[in-house]
């Protein structure tokens, strides 16, 4: 038999899937829809989704993949999930949604997780759950159990969007340690789901789904699930984990002083430590990582920034009206000094900061002079500020104990800017890889490693995967170092008016 595993990638926009043999080479790689997948928004700040639309997709792209590579569905013998972080869905006893999902950019439930925060005490939060509950998945189910008391009464079992998409391939409701840390919900002291969490908010554990471990066999699937799917009947599952966990395993990011970062809409930068400690309630958050074990403990601590390419593509729209090409763009920011001749630009026009203390300060441009600066100065200007927003983000959890290592980067963000990995090389003080890799692969790879097929990412990721490495420009360092201050600078002077 010619062993294959399957991995998936459930975003908001689209879902991907991908293919890898025993060795853990791509030989198949797809994603659907062509166009985004919509979000829909009731009200002002919330954003929702349906999971039967995810799981119609979902059957879409695997047969997609199955047909056009011609791949006997039997030859898959492992599959891998990986899926957009901190939705909340409800499922019945029939096992269907009781309401859409409230997905990872609503905020409706900001108020609900600060006065849970509250309630319970910063010092309790932080030795418990190393998170305040924020607008994360207990803060949007409890803000159901206050709005939508009919629904709640019906709850079966709430569920990440991976969780979901597992029952429908398996018949079971699991979830993970990982999972269940992103959503906080999970105990770190105790090991087990907070009590402190679930009494505060009032929460029956009996709603919570069992409990499984990663690189393992979590489940099957079901006959219902592989006449739907199109996959065969009694494939594994694995292996799931939220998008930003996945991300790091599939750029092999699983020790201490490991970091992996993320430039796309918004930025992530997230660092693995073994220390079970925080001191940031709320700029930055720290999860189980897909490794994570009381003897062994690795935390991901990640921070967001919100506006991040979001900026970078207004900028190519609005400015640009969409002639030139990242890639253009990037060539013609290139021929600017460094600091862009004082024009300083804010990234922060995508709702509120975690960072900034979940302060909203909106996108702003300063020092723009009509005789100096030209379109290109806004281009290298708005890549610079987000370079800097990454470099500030960075302190912070740097400040929180993660370890400085080689910064570990996908070749489809940002970061294919060298000016933009530069700048950040350079302030940090570090090395910057470029991988070739996709969270839907990272995610077979990671089914693969459960089924035996080999130990590690790390075994696979060989040198060939690195599309380049950017290094410090310590001959410049000065001149980047005397703008990114005056970008600081100017950024608390906002922060305190």
């Amino acid at each position: 038999m010619n062993m294959k595993f399957i991995g998936y990638d459930i975003g908001s926009s689209s879902i991907k899937a991908s293919i890898v043999d025993a060795k853990g080479k791509l030989i198949a790689h797809t994603k659907h829809p062509n166009n985004e997948m919509p979000i829909d928004s009731p009200e002002p700040g919330w954003a929702e989704q349906n999971p039967e639309y995810w799981w119609k997709i979902f059957c879409t792209v695997t047969q997609k993949i199955l047909t056009e590579n011609k791949i006997n569905p039997n030859d898959i013998q492992g599959i891998g999930i990986s899926y957009q972080m901190h939705g909340l869905v409800l499922v019945g006893e029939d096992k269907m949604p009781l309401r859409p999902s409230i997905i990872w950019c609503d905020s409706r439930a900001v108020s609900v997780g600060e006065e849970g925060f509250n309630a319970i005490g910063e010092e309790k939060c932080m030795k418990e759950v190393l998170n305040s509950p924020g607008n994360f998945t207990v803060s949007k189910l409890k803000w159901v159990k206050e709005n939508e008391p009919e629904i709640y009464d019906k709850v079966w079992k709430f569920m990440l969007p991976g969780d979901y998409i597992a029952l429908k391939l398996t018949s079971e409701a699991t979830t993970t340690i990982t999972g269940l840390s992103e959503g906080v919900f999970w105990d770190f002291e105790k090991s087990q789901v907070s009590e402190t969490i679930m009494n505060q908010f009032g929460i029956d554990s009996q709603l919570v789904s069992d409990v499984v471990e990663n690189f393992k066999i979590q489940c099957k699937v079901s006959a219902k699930g592989a006449e739907e799917s199109g996959l065969a009947r009694d494939i594994p599952i694995y292996y799931r984990a939220g998008d930003q966990p996945n991300n790091a395993l599939s750029l092999n990011v699983m020790n201490p002083g490991e970091i992996a970062a993320t430039g796309g809409t918004s930025g992530v930068v997230y660092g693995i430590t073994d220390n079970i400690i925080s001191k940031e309630p709320v700029r930055i958050n720290n999860f189980a990582h897909i490794n994570h074990t009381n003897e062994n403990p690795r935390i991901g601590k990640m921070l967001c920034i919100n506006g991040a390419g979001i900026q970078y593509s207004w900028l190519r729209h609005q400015v640009a009206q969409g002639k030139e090409s990242y890639y253009d763009l990037n060539l013609i920011s290139s021929q600017i000094p460094i600091g862009s001749d004082d024009l300083l630009i804010f990234p922060f026009g995508n709702g509120a900061e975690r960072m900034l203390n979940n302060k909203d300060i909106g996108s702003s441009i300063h020092n723009l002079n009509f005789n100096r600066h030209k379109s290109e100065h806004l281009y290298r200007a708005g890549l610079e500020g987000i370079a800097y927003s990454f470099v500030y983000g960075m302190d912070i959890l740097m400040n929180d104990g993660l370890q400085k290592g080689i910064i570990k980067a996908g070749g489809d963000n940002l970061f294919r800017s060298p000016m933009f990995a530069e700048t950040i090389a350079t302030l940090q003080n570090v090395e910057i890889q470029i991988i070739d890799t996709t969270g839907s692969t990272g995610a077979a790879r990671a089914a693969a490693m459960g089924a035996g097929a080999f130990n590690s990412i790390g075994e696979i990721l060989m040198d060939k995967d690195i599309i380049t490495t950017y290094h410090p420009h310590n001959e410049n360092k000065s001149h980047y170092e005397e703008s990114y201050n005056k970008w600081r600078d100017k950024l608390n002077q906002i922060l305190n008016n």
